[in-house]
């Protein structure tokens, strides 16, 4: 890789989640990654504010936290403790620097069939924390999953879906994420690109391969970029349209990634990112 053009790149910490965080930090300043997308458990295990002043330390910019949500349980004391773990969440971003708090907004509760009613308990739970959200200089970023995750992981599927839910609020507090691996299939996809991108609605967009056969159990099934199907290009041409110059996260949740080492991966991600995003 010579000279690449990383200004942009941002490698989220779950693709290489084998590297401690100083780890992950000293391979990016090796590296000249100056972006990453930082997770929850990590961080909180290192210490939040420690975290927060490694990546401030070494000049990283903090591009998301993931993740926050899952916001669809019916059980008043659920509810309420989702609530309170969301708004920790928009704390923990704001201490780490990050503008952007990735949801993924939960599944279907145990024995429940009803889609829209999950659907609306989002929007409940959306009305409290898109206002909290402002206050600390956040905004949350609604993240669409592939359908074979609608029933334990996210009831909103499309970026209809997710959009839909956003614009009942301000675009300062509520967007979306746009993320290759979830919506590739979709054909409806790129004009609701169109429609976040004109309402300013795209806070995050992140980068992910589909391969086949999936592995069982599907959660840690994103490629690699380049070795699956999903022409990267077309997709950051997309957002590129609408108007998005934000920062570009590859996240990628793959067992075979994991058991290599983790600053191999990160050089290898970087150059495959320039690779497959170049001009």
């Amino acid at each position: 890789m010579s000279d690449p053009d990383l200004t942009r790149f941002s490698i989220n910490q779950m693709t290489v989640k084998q590297l401690s965080m100083p780890e992950l930090v000293a391979a990016c300043g090796d590296l000249g990654v100056t972006n990453v997308g930082l997770w929850r458990e990590p961080v909180r295990t290192y210490g939040v504010e420690r975290a927060a002043k490694l990546v401030r330390d070494a000049g990283l910019t903090v591009t998301t936290l993931c993740r926050g949500g899952f916001l669809t349980a019916l059980d008043p004391v659920e509810r309420a403790a989702a609530l309170a773990d969301n708004r920790r969440a928009v704390d923990e971003a704001a201490a780490l620097g990050t503008g952007v708090l990735v949801l993924v907004s939960g599944g279907l509760p145990a024995g429940s069939k009803d889609l829209h009613g999950a659907r609306e308990r989002i929007a409940d739970a959306l009305s409290v924390l898109g206002p909290y959200a402002e206050d600390h200089g956040v905004k949350l970023a609604i993240e669409p999953l592939h359908p074979m995750y609608a029933a334990d992981r996210c009831v909103v599927s499309t970026l209809t879906q997710a959009l839909d839910l956003a614009e009942r609020f301000p675009a300062h507090q509520v967007g979306v994420t746009v993320d290759t691996y979830h919506i590739w299939w979709d054909d409806r996809a790129p004009a609701q690109i169109a429609r976040a991108g004109a309402a300013g609605r795209i806070h995050t967009f992140q980068l992910a391969d589909w391969t086949t056969p999936l592995p069982e159990g599907v959660l840690n099934g994103r490629g690699q970029i380049g070795d699956g199907a999903i022409d990267m290009r077309e997709w950051l041409g997309h957002v590129t349209k609408a108007g998005y110059t934000g920062a570009i996260e590859v996240e990628l949740f793959n067992d075979a990634l994991w058991a290599r080492d983790g600053r191999e991966v990160l050089a290898e991600t970087a150059a495959r990112f320039v690779a497959h995003t170049a001009d």
